[in-house]
C-alpha cells in the first residue's frame, strides 16, 4: 500500500500537468467547441484519475497472484539458504555446484512514507463521511417527497418529453426541502420539483426547468456527478482537481442550457435567460453531492447568462470544424495515457523494441509444474525468438545472482580484478556457508555465488560508478538503491527475461566494446559444460523473501559449431521457486527442442 502511495503522488504530479494543459487547450479553442464538447472533454480527465487505481493488465495481475511478494520493498537481513546452480558434463545431463541465495524481509516503511499515506487515508475517510452524511440527507428527501399531482405540471412534463423525443419514463416528485429543481439517481433517475414552484405555476418557466432537468437525465449527469464526487474524495488534497470539478459542474450546466436553447425558438432565448435570472434570486446550491439541477453560485450563473445572450445555433461548417478540433484534442489526450499508466503500474513492463519481430509463441506450460513464469529462447541462425508467456517475459523482476555476470565484468573493466589476477582474500568473517569462508577467485566466486566477493567490487567502485555502468550496458531499469550491498536482489534493480537474452547476446558478441580478455574471463567463469556438440554457459539466481524462495532464474547460452542459442527462464511462486528448479525446467525444454541433450 505504501508503494501505491508513492506512485499515487507521482501520478498526481502528471495529472496536475494534464489539467493545466487541458484548461489551456479549452481556453484556446473555446470559440470552436460546443458547450457539450467542452463538457465531454472533462470525461477523459476523469478517466486519467482512475488510472492510478487500476492495474495495467488486470488479467495478467490475476495470473501473477503467487508472486505478489515481489511488490514489497525489502531490507537486507543475512538469513541465507543454499540453492543449486547447474553444471553439466559428458556423463550426466545435470549436476550441482553450490549457489547461495540470501533471504531478505519486508522493509519497515519510512516515517515520511507512512505519514503521507496516513494523511491521505485520514482525509479520504473524512471526505467519505461527509459524502455519506449528505447521502443520508438525500434519502430523507426521497422519503418525504410525493409524486406530483398537479395536472398542469404532469401534462407539461409529458409534452416536454415528446419535444425532446425522450422515451424513458422519469418520475417527478414534489418536495418542500429544495429551492430549485434537482435530478437524483443514476440507476433510477428522478426529478424533484420544489412545492413553491408548483404552487406559483408559470407554464413557460416550468417548461424551461423541465427541459433542463430532462437534459440532465439524457446526459446521465447523475452518474457523472457520482464519479465527480468520488474523484473529489480520493483527490481531496489536490487543488487542481478541485478546480476541475468546479469547472466541470459549470460546463455541465452550460451544456444543458445549450441543449435546451437548441429546442427553443430564438424569441424564447431571452425568456429562458430571464427565468434563470429570476431563479437565481431564490435558488441556492443543491446541498446533495449526488444531485444535479439548475442551481449554482453567482459566478456560474453569470457565465450561463452570458452563454445564453451570445448563443447561436451552429452552422454545419462550424460543427464539422468543431468536431475535427475535438477529435484532435481527444487523440492528444489519449496519447498521454500510457505515460501516466507507466507511473501507475504496480509492476513495470519492458516494451519490446522494433527489432524484435520474428516471434514464435510456444506452449511450455507442462514444464512449469504450477509455477508462474516464462521461457525465452533466441536462435541466432534463424533470427527467431521463441517465447512462452510473453506477458511474464516482459515483466521486470529482480535479477538476483544472474547479475553477477555483469558485476564481474564491471570489476574487470574497472581494474579491481583482472583476468590474470582475480584473487580476493577472505577477511575471516563468519558466513553460513563453508565455501564462502575461503579466499576466492572469479571462477570460484561465480561457481559458489559468493556475495562478499562481488560486494567488495561494488564497495570499491561506489554508487555513481555502478549507476553509470548500468546505464552504459542498458541493464533493465538501471535503478539501484543508495545502499549498494544487495541491490541486485532488493528489488531496486529489475530486468525482464527478454532483456536478459538481449544482454547475453551483447555480452557474447562484445557489443559493449570492452576488453576481449575481460569478456573471455567472465565467459570462462560461467562455463557449465563442454563436449563435442558444443558448450553450455549459464548462471542461476534465487530470490528469497521472508525465508521463502519466490523467484528463480536460469540464464545463459549454448554455443554449437554452427549456431548460438540464448535463453532465459524465470519462475515465480509463493515458495520453492529457485534457480535450481529453473535450471531443471530449462534443461527439459532444451532437450525437448533438440538443442541440448
Amino acid at each position: 500500500m505504501l508503494d501505491f502511495g508513492l506512485r499515487f503522488l507521482i501520478c498526481n504530479v502528471f495529472i496536475s500537468v494534464f489539467i493545466v494543459i487541458m484548461v489551456g487547450v479549452k481556453h484556446l479553442f473555446r470559440k470552436y467547441l460546443s458547450a457539450r464538447m467542452q463538457y465531454h472533454l472533462w470525461f477523459f480527465l476523469l478517466g486519467f484519475m482512475a488510472v492510478p487505481f487500476l492495474p495495467t493488465n488486470i488479467f495478467a495481475i490475476l495470473q501473477k497472484l503467487p508472486s505478489l511478494h515481489l511488490l514489497n520493498f525489502p531490507k537486507r537481513i543475512f538469513l541465507s539458504a543454499p540453492d543449486s546452480q547447474v553444471i553439466m558434463n559428458e556423463s550426466s545431463t545435470i549436476g550441482k555446484v553450490n549457489d547461495f541465495a540470501v533471504s531478505i524481509s519486508s522493509k519497515t516503511p519510512s516515517p515520511i512514507h507512512l505519514l503521507i499515506f496516513s494523511l491521505w487515508v485520514v482525509g479520504t475517510v473524512t471526505m467519505f463521511i461527509i459524502a455519506a452524511h449528505s447521502f443520508f440527507r438525500l434519502r430523507t428527501l426521497e422519503q418525504s417527497a410525493l409524486p406530483v399531482q398537479n395536472q398542469q405540471v404532469k401534462l407539461l412534463y409529458a409534452n416536454c418529453c415528446k419535444e425532446m423525443h425522450y422515451k424513458q419514463k422519469i418520475p417527478i416528485y414534489s418536495t418542500a426541502f429544495l429551492k430549485s429543481p434537482a435530478t437524483v439517481g443514476f440507476i433510477r433517475p428522478r426529478i424533484y420539483l420544489p412545492i413553491h414552484l408548483i404552487s406559483d405555476f408559470d407554464a413557460k418557466d416550468m417548461r424551461f426547468m423541465l427541459l433542463h432537468e430532462l437534459q440532465h437525465c439524457r446526459q446521465k449527469d447523475a452518474l457523472i456527478g457520482f464519479l465527480m464526487n468520488l474523484v473529489g474524495i480520493l483527490y481531496w488534497f489536490n487543488p487542481f482537481v478541485w478546480y476541475v470539478l468546479k469547472e466541470m459542474r459549470c460546463d455541465r450546466e452550460l451544456s444543458c442550457d445549450s441543449a435546451v436553447l437548441h429546442l427553443l425558438d430564438e424569441t424564447d432565448y431571452q425568456a429562458y435567460g430571464n427565468t434563470l435570472i429570476n431563479f437565481a434570486e431564490k435558488i441556492s446550491l443543491i446541498p446533495f453531492p449526488y444531485a444535479t439541477g439548475m442551481s449554482g453560485n453567482m459566478k456560474q450563473i453569470k457565465r450561463r447568462i452570458l452563454n445564453i445572450a451570445t448563443f447561436q445555433k451552429g452552422k454545419k461548417q462550424g460543427k464539422i470544424r468543431g468536431f475535427l478540433i475535438y477529435t484532435l484534442i481527444v487523440f492528444l489526450l489519449l496519447s498521454c495515457t500510457p505515460i501516466l499508466a507507466v507511473f501507475a503500474s504496480p509492476q513495470k513492463q519492458y516494451r519490446l523494441p522494433n527489432d524484435i519481430q520474428n516471434i514464435s509463441m510456444i506452449d511450455l506450460s507442462d514444464h512449469f509444474n504450477g509455477y508462474q513464469g516464462s521461457f525465452v529462447l533466441y536462435d541466432t541462425s534463424q533470427n527467431l525468438w521463441s517465447i512462452f508467456d510473453i506477458e511474464n517475459a516482459k515483466e521486470r523482476i529482480a535479477p538476483n545472482s544472474t547479475y553477477k555476470i555483469y558485476d564481474a565484468l564491471l570489476g574487470l573493466e574497472s581494474g579491481i580484478i583482472s583476468s590474470e589476477d582475480s584473487d580476493m582474500t577472505w577477511n575471516g568473517e563468519d558466513y553460513p556457508f563453508d565455501t564462502w569462508e575461503a579466499d576466492q577467485t572469479l571462477d570460484s566466486a561465480m561457481q559458489n555465488s559468493v556475495n562478499w566477493y562481488f560486494q567488495s567490487i561494488d564497495s570499491q567502485l561506489g554508487f555513481s560508478s555502478i549507476k553509470s555502468f548500468l546505464q552504459a550496458i542498458q541493464y533493465g531499469n538501471q535503478q539501484i538503491s543508495s545502499d549498494i550491498e544487495l541491490y541486485w536482489t532488493d528489488l531496486s534493480l529489475t530486468i525482464s527475461p527478454i532483456e536478459q537474452v538481449q544482454l547475453l547476446k551483447k555480452f557474447h558478441n562484445n557489443e559493449f566494446q570492452f576488453a576481449p580478455q575481460n569478456i573471455n574471463a567472465v565467459k570462462n567463469s560461467i562455463l557449465l559444460s563442454s563436449n563435442s556438440k558444443g558448450s553450455l554457459y549459464g548462471k542461476t539466481g534465487t530470490g528469497r523473501i521472508d525465508g521463502q524462495d519466490i523467484n528463480g532464474w536460469f540464464i545463459g547460452y549454448i554455443e554449437t559449431p554452427d549456431n548460438v542459442y540464448y535463453f532465459a527462464t524465470n519462475i515465480q511462486g509463493a515458495a520453492k521457486a529457485t534457480g535450481s528448479v529453473a535450471s531443471n525446467i530449462t534443461t527439459s525444454i532444451l532437450s525437448e527442442l533438440n538443442i541440448w541433450k
